[in-house]
């Protein structure tokens, strides 16, 4: 049958979520303005550089004739459905986005959003977190999503207080030594 008349796939056209995944459903995307210039700034380089100079190379590669076997127009048309698809994300995050600036909080010694925070557990071992955006977690530098169980059960805290939370290897007991806000880079 021809390939008109049914729908196939190469395998790599993978359906888009309907809502931006990370987030619980019905929330806005909480980040910081550091995050959010980055998101903003990927998004136009896409657009403006990376996606224009893709169209030109698929371009270029249509106009050699067969296309079944034309390696540069196949990865081309692959690539601009990779970037279609991180477009349509950022702009769903974009969208949805509520910038919060760590620094309005002041001198607060509550636990909200933005909030760095040092915790010592009951062997006495310290650590520091911030509680960031969905798309500015990294863990290996100490950022935590704000929805992940350790900033829940951070969030609404204060200096002094002990949190209990459900950390992968089970119940976790952290007392909270510091906390303060400051940007965010």
């Amino acid at each position: 049958m021809n390939k008109a008349f049914v729908r196939e796939s190469d395998g790599d056209d993978e359906e888009e979520p309907q809502a931006a995944p990370g987030l619980p459903a019905g929330t806005r995307n909480y980040i910081t303005p550091a995050g959010h210039a980055r998101l903003r700034d990927e998004l136009e380089e896409l657009v403006k550089r990376e996606r224009p100079r893709i169209v030109d190379i698929v371009a270029w590669a249509a106009s050699n004739g067969d296309r079944s076997e034309n390696g540069d127009y196949i990865y081309g048309k692959r690539r601009l459905r990779e970037i279609d698809r991180r477009i349509r994300f950022l702009t769903k995050r974009l969208e949805l986005a509520e910038v919060v600036d760590p620094l309005r909080q002041g001198d607060n010694e509550q636990i909200f959003f933005g909030a760095r925070v040092t915790v010592a557990d009951s062997d006495g071992v310290e650590n520091t977190y911030t509680i960031v955006g969905v798309d500015e977690a990294d863990a290996a530098i100490g950022r935590i999503s704000w929805i992940s169980p350790l900033a829940r059960a951070l969030i609404k805290a204060r200096c002094g207080d002990a949190i209990r939370f459900q950390s992968p290897l089970g119940p976790r007991d952290l007392d909270i030594v510091e906390v303060c806000y400051a940007a965010i880079d």
